[in-house]
């Protein structure tokens, strides 16, 4: 199981997709003995796989006390950054606290349209280069790229630029209208290009030795299935059933495009939120409506739950819209 914690809302890039609307410093975020009171909760609830992100986790003046403490309590902490900030020194010191790996953002082999879309001139650079005193480190890394309709037919050349740099794993984030990520939902993949996009992936997976995941389109573990692709992973949409997320304020809610509170672990401790919270029960029923109810696939895959909420007025449970999967064809 996996969850991601936001650990502090202040970010040194404004990201034209964010769905925190990152920028300054949180009030009233998290103290560092409030977080690790949250971090032994999620290990008991059992979960494995704990992701400090943000905003920008690596501006959180703890987050090495706070690596130390999750690996302690024997989580696996692994990070969701802009890569920016890791220099020589901060990568020994995160593989040295008990850091599992890295994912660092990375839109473009274009660092142009990449420093545009982070709102953030030398982002690509920093990126790259964050990528490269990991890999000095020892500090395993992967690759996450936000897919718009402006860098789709990159997509496979970035994988190769993955592997080329030693990354082991490039994950795809298909973007979700939530946060700043409204005000450029059209440049977001229709149903049709999602599809092919995703076969595309599924394709070169096909040709790599490293894992490529898309994240957001859980359509994908049907196309893996369909093209015979092996993977690692057993379900589409965790959101609720293997995963959740929480801001850096303490509150819990399903994924991070979802935004619907299940709790505050201020209030009610985190295990006692993942085991009762109500938007948890109900999302674990995987009662599903219109093609999503009745899809055979729905075990696997889940559809989109936060993108069903967006585009169904709040309804979670409705159907996906942007899958094409309906009656038992394409």
């Amino acid at each position: 199981m996996i969850v991601s914690w936001n650990t502090t809302n202040a970010c040194n890039m404004y990201c034209a997709h964010c769905y925190r609307d990152a920028g300054c410093k949180a009030e009233d975020e998290l103290s560092t003995a409030e977080a690790k009171k949250m971090l032994a909760e999620i290990a008991r609830a059992g979960f494995r796989i704990m992701i400090f992100s943000g905003g920008e986790p690596l501006l959180r003046p703890d987050i090495i006390e706070l690596v130390r403490h999750a690996s302690g309590l024997g989580l696996r902490p692994v990070f969701g950054t802009n890569g920016t900030l890791i220099t020589e020194e901060k990568a020994r010191e995160l593989k040295e606290a008990g850091a599992m790996g890295m994912g660092i953002s990375l839109d473009s082999l274009d660092a142009k349209k990449h420093d545009e879309f982070r709102s953030f001139p030398g982002a690509w650079k920093g990126a790259v280069r964050g990528m490269e005193n990991c890999r000095k480190a020892g500090l395993p890394f992967q690759i996450h790229t936000t897919v718009m309709d402006w860098n789709a037919s990159e997509l496979e050349a970035m994988t190769d630029f993955a592997v080329e740099k030693g990354a082991v794993a490039h994950h795809f984030f298909f973007l979700v209208p939530t946060g700043r990520a409204v005000s450029i939902e059209k440049k977001s993949l229709d149903a049709e290009a999602y599809e092919s996009v995703l076969t595309r992936i599924m394709e070169k997976q096909k040709t790599v030795d490293i894992e490529l995941k898309p994240t957001c389109a859980p359509q994908f573990m049907r196309i893996a299935k369909e093209m015979h692709v092996e993977t690692r992973f057993r379900r589409g949409c965790l959101a609720g059933l293997a995963y959740c997320i929480i801001s850096p304020r303490g509150k819990v809610q399903p994924c991070a495009y979802l935004n619907i509170e299940a709790g505050d672990v201020r209030k009610t401790p985190f295990d006692e939120i993942w085991k009762n919270a109500e938007i948890f029960l109900e999302l674990r029923t995987l009662d599903y409506k219109g093609d999503c109810g009745a899809c055979k696939y729905k075990g696997i895959c889940g559809g989109c739950r936060a993108r069903a909420a967006y585009y169904a007025d709040g309804d979670y449970m409705a159907e996906e819209t942007l899958c094409l999967y309906h009656g038992g064809k394409v």
